[in-house]
C-alpha cells in the first residue's frame, strides 16, 4: 500500500516506548565482544525533521520526546535515549528525531552491522541519504519480512530483528504470526522484537495468544499505555513481543516503563505491563 508515513508520527509516545527497548536491545547485544547484526525490517527515513509539515500538522512529538526532551531529571535507561536523540540537535534546541536505523548506528561498533530495508521510494531514498559513507550499514529497498526470510541467519549469528511494520494491512496480525514462527525455525538464537499498536484491545490480546501457542521459549510481552483502551481517539498504547531478550531486560522495563508513563500518560488513566508470555 505504502501510503503510511512515519514522518507524521516521529517522536510519538510510542516511539518514546520502542525506542528505549531499542537501546536496552543493543545494549545487551553489545556486552559480549563478538559481532553482532540488526536488521530493521521497517526502517523508515532514518532521521525526522520535527520542525517539518508532516511532524507539525499532528504535533505528536510534543507529547512525546517533547516532554522527555525538558523533563529535569531522568532514570537511566531514558536518559540514555534522551541523549541518542540529543547527538542529533547539538545546539540544544529539540529540531530532529532519529528514527530506529539512526539509533542502531549510534550504537554499532566498527565490527557490527545494520541491515535497513524501507519500501517506500521517499523514506528509502532519505534512508540511503542518512546512511551515506557509513560501511557497517546496507540500505534495501526491499520487503522486510522477505529480507528476514533470504538474510537470517546472519553470519554473525548474534543479533536482532527488529520488526516496526505499519499496519495499514487488517491482515498483518495474522501475517506476523507466521513471520514469527518462520524466523525462530531459521534464527533461534536471534532475539526478535516486534511492535504493535493498541487501539481495542482484542486484536493485540488475540495476537498475543496465537504467538504464545507456537511454543517458541523465552517471549517477553511489554506494553504501555497513555490512555484508555477502546478510545474513540485512537492509539492508546502499544506494545512490545521480544523473543530471546537480553538478561534482565524485564527488570530494567519493569522500573523505566512506570517512568516513562508518568512523563507522557494523557491524563489520570494509564498502565503498563510486563510479562512472560513463555518462560526462558
Amino acid at each position: 500500500m505504502l501510503a503510511y508515513r512515519h514522518a507524521f508520527h516521529a517522536g510519538n509516545f510510542a516511539d518514546c516506548f520502542k525506542h528505549t527497548l531499542l537501546l536496552e536491545l543493543l545494549a545487551g547485544l553489545a556486552r559480549k565482544d563478538r559481532p553482532f547484526a540488526v536488521l530493521d525490517s521497517h526502517a523508515g527515513a532514518g532521521v525526522y525533521d520535527l520542525g517539518g509539515a508532516a511532524a507539525d500538522k499532528t504535533g505528536e512529538w510534543r507529547a512525546g520526546i517533547g516532554r522527555l526532551w525538558d523533563a529535569p531529571a531522568l532514570g537511566p535507561e531514558l536518559d540514555a535515549f534522551r541523549a541518542a536523540v540529543a547527538a542529533l540537535n547539538p545546539d540544544g534546541r529539540l529540531r530532529h528525531y532519529p528514527g530506529s536505523p539512526q539509533l542502531v548506528r549510534g550504537a554499532l561498533r566498527a565490527h557490527d552491522r545494520l541491515i535497513a530495508c524501507e519500501l517506500h521510494p521517499a523514506d528509502h531514498a532519505l534512508l540511503k541519504a542518512a546512511c551515506a559513507g557509513d560501511r557497517r550499514v546496507a540500505v534495501h529497498r526491499r520487503d522486510g519480512y522477505e529480507a528476514a526470510g533470504a538474510l537470517l541467519p546472519p553470519p554473525e549469528r548474534r543479533g536482532l530483528l527488529f520488526v516496526d511494520p505499519p499496519y495499514e494491512d487488517k491482515r498483518e496480525f495474522d501475517r506476523l504470526v507466521e513471520f514469527v514462527a518462520r524466523v525462530h525455525r531459521r534464527w533461534r538464537e536471534g532475539t526478535l522484537a516486534l511492535w504493535y499498536p493498541i487501539l481495542d484491545r482484542a486484536p493485540s490480546e488475540r495476537f498475543a495468544r496465537r504467538v504464545t501457542a507456537l511454543g517458541i521459549p523465552a517471549l517477553l510481552r511489554l506494553e504501555l499505555g497513555i490512555a484508555p483502551y477502546d478510545s474513540p481517539h485512537g492509539m492508546g498504547g502499544s506494545g512490545m513481543l521480544i523473543v530471546n531478550p537480553p538478561w534482565q531486560l524485564d527488570r530494567n522495563a519493569a522500573r523505566w516503563l512506570p517512568e516513562l508513563l508518568e512523563h507522557l500518560r494523557a491524563g489520570p488513566h494509564g498502565q503498563t505491563r510486563v510479562d512472560w508470555l513463555t518462560p526462558a
